[in-house]
């Protein structure tokens, strides 16, 4: 009688070794460390960790080590302070083909690595995490609406047959991003023009100048206008980074707006901080052209470009002209992943267009068949000069064309664009692509670890009172159900490191909400073995043997146990569902406590007794 088969035995056993193992990681700490990860330009290697010895040694800085992963070199320090001077150091000496950035990189020993067994995430309220200052270039927002305003344009007075001599760009210096300058030779045309114009962008201020043969329309956006191109360029920014966090798999980041033009982003558990800043600050984007087959590239290379076409180079080096007109840009990408191609075997990126790009890559495309298309990849890249003894970061504008291919037929809404170096920029084009491009171009102008928001007192207040909360419900259950106290706490002990092991596996954030969920689990993880226990209580007063009542007590509270904790798993599944940030912390980790209370406090807790009690045991007595 009160028997267990022994493969529960061993479930039990089993979830219990799992449970330590996986819960181990988080007692050992974290370092602060120095990430350091290539551009295409360069790779990293042995030697790059030799470099970057070299630079600390002649920085005179104190490093534990400096080893080569997947991701890059990590170099782990022993304190802050020298961490953020090796950052520095190691920036100042690599050059901008290098990306360096401050990260906290995890002490758990390689056996428990093998296994994956990582510790869990911490909200940037107990761990802090990775801070980024980003300015928006809101001129060159502005810039943007204009270029597109000139296509516009263009693609208006070509409908309704308007002649004009060329659409221009004018007061590239000035703040609000300048103005387009229409040139005409007939004031019929520029009338039609302004008309034109005046009735489709109403937006725009328009103004006449010149005289004679040499008229000209200017159109500039009105002072409302400039206001919400900026504040639309910031906004959109902010969805896009949000994207891409969420592509880079960060556990409740905090992205929002600081002032008119600045966005803050807060990393909390980042492992590759390093990525992390490539992907948040790249303003990648794509532009599909025509290669113009009617020029001779070798007379453009020595500067007899011809009207209509721009003179690139490709990632060998070699020349290519192109034609001046857009046929497509990455703005009506929806979807974008990676992937293999099956004829060459090489890193291919698979796009898929909208609506509206589906419609204009079809036409563009149905009339060029046998021609030759390339893929130009825009990119801003950071470069920093020295000037007067201060480092000024500009933005520098890099087009490569990455492919060059022939048509071979009509292309619709899903194609694919080979060509790339390597894996890894395939994946990185595919996700910056599939988040979105950036309204304007932005700047990194302030990075730095972030220390608990709330405090290392509240941290360690919220730490102290699930001790507390701990030890006051094992003294009360010790006193009042004496042994099977006994029985219940270890039990609770184990349902504790069960959510801990959980919450590691899962890779989830446990933030200062989610300290407070574990709290209540614990309240509520001896719910059971109260009803248990009591149960048996009435069966023993009842004149029921012993042997008996342990098995009343396990079967006729079961049903009471299911129901109080589906109605709070409920509950918690709802505040998963609709509530954000903490709250969405706190839920999942009471939704977890509850399925492993429910583990522990009916089958760890009824193995222990029957181990003990059950079988042929003749038990007169119970110690509850």
């Amino acid at each position: 009688m009160n028997q267990y088969p022994v493969w529960k035995y061993v479930l039990i056993l089993v979830v219990m070794v799992v449970g330590g193992l996986y819960a181990l990681p988080n007692l050992y700490g974290e370092d602060p460390a120095v990430q350091i990860s290539a551009t295409r330009a360069v790779t990293v290697n042995e030697t790059t960790v030799g470099t970057v010895k070299a630079l600390l040694e002649q920085a005179k800085l104190t490093y534990q080590n400096a080893v080569l992963n997947n991701t890059g070199v990590l170099v782990r320090f022993s304190n802050t302070e020298t961490q953020i001077k090796a950052k520095d150091a190691i920036a100042d000496g690599l050059g901008r083909d290098y990306i360096v950035a401050l990260n906290l990189a995890p002490q758990t020993p390689a056996w428990l690595l093998a296994i994956r067994a990582l510790p869990m995430y911490l909200g940037l309220d107990l761990r802090g995490g990775v801070h980024f200052l980003m300015e928006v270039d809101t001129n060159a927002a502005l810039g943007q609406a204009l270029e597109r305003h000139r296509g516009d344009f263009r693609s208006l007075f070509r409908q309704e047959k308007v002649r004009y001599v060329a659409i221009e760009r004018g007061g590239l210096t000035q703040p609000n991003g300048g103005y387009v300058v229409i040139t005409f030779r007939d004031p019929a045309d520029r009338e039609a023009a302004r008309k034109l114009v005046a009735k489709d962008f109403p937006n725009l201020e328009l103004r006449e100048e010149g005289s004679g043969e040499e008229l000209s329309l200017i159109a500039e956006p009105n002072k409302r206008d400039l206001v919400d191109i900026k504040k639309n360029a910031v906004q959109q920014n902010i969805i896009t980074l949000r994207n891409r966090v969420n592509e880079l798999g960060v556990a409740e980041p905090i992205v929002q707006q600081q002032g008119d033009s600045r966005i803050v982003v807060q990393l909390p558990g980042v492992q590759d901080t390093a990525r992390a800043k490539e992907i948040l600050g790249a303003t990648a984007t794509l532009e599909f052209r025509m290669v113009d087959e009617e020029h001779n590239v070798q007379e453009a290379v020595a500067g007899r470009i011809p009207a209509g076409a721009r003179l690139y180079k490709e990632r060998n080096g070699q020349p290519v002209l192109l034609k001046s007109q857009v046929m497509l840009t990455g703005d009506y990408i929806t979807d974008a992943a990676s992937g293999i191609d099956q004829q060459s075997g090489g890193p291919a990126v698979f796009i898929t267009l909208d609506g509206k790009g589906a419609r204009i890559f079809t036409n563009a495309t149905k009339d060029n068949v046998g021609k030759l298309m390339s893929v130009v990849f825009i990119e801003n890249k950071p470069t920093t000069t020295i000037v007067d003894g201060k480092q000024v970061t500009t933005k520098q504008r890099v087009e490569e064309v990455i492919n060059v291919a022939r048509i071979r037929e009509r292309l619709g809404k899903r194609f694919q664009i080979t060509g790339l170096d390597s894996t890894k920029e395939a994946r990185d084009l595919a996700l910056l692509l599939r988040a979105g491009a950036l309204a304007a171009p932005v700047d990194i102008v302030e990075e730095r670890t972030v220390g608990p928001s709330l405090g290392q007192d509240n941290i360690d207040q919220g730490l102290r009172s699930t001790i507390i909360g701990f030890l006051a419900v094992a003294v009360v259950m010790l006193l009042w159900y004496k042994t099977f106290g006994i029985y219940a706490n270890i039990a609770l002990g184990l349902n504790v490191v069960l959510i801990v092991a959980l919450l590691s596996m899962l890779q989830a954030t446990l933030t200062l909400p989610g300290i407070a969920g574990i709290v209540l689990t614990v309240g509520m993880a001896v719910d059971a073995n109260v009803l248990i226990f009591e149960r048996i209580r009435e069966e023993l007063r009842a004149g029921m043997t012993p042997q008996g009542a342990i098995t009343a007590g396990f079967e006729r509270a079961w049903e009471t146990i299911v129901d109080s904790n589906i109605t709070t798993l409920i509950a918690g599944v709802t505040l998963f569902l609709f509530g954000t940030g903490p709250i969405k912390g706190f839920a999942v980790v009471l939704s977890l406590g509850i399925l492993t209370s429910m583990f522990t406090a009916v089958m760890v807790t009824r193995g222990i007794i029957f181990f003990i009690y059950g079988g042929k045991r003749r038990i007169t007595k119970l110690s509850i």
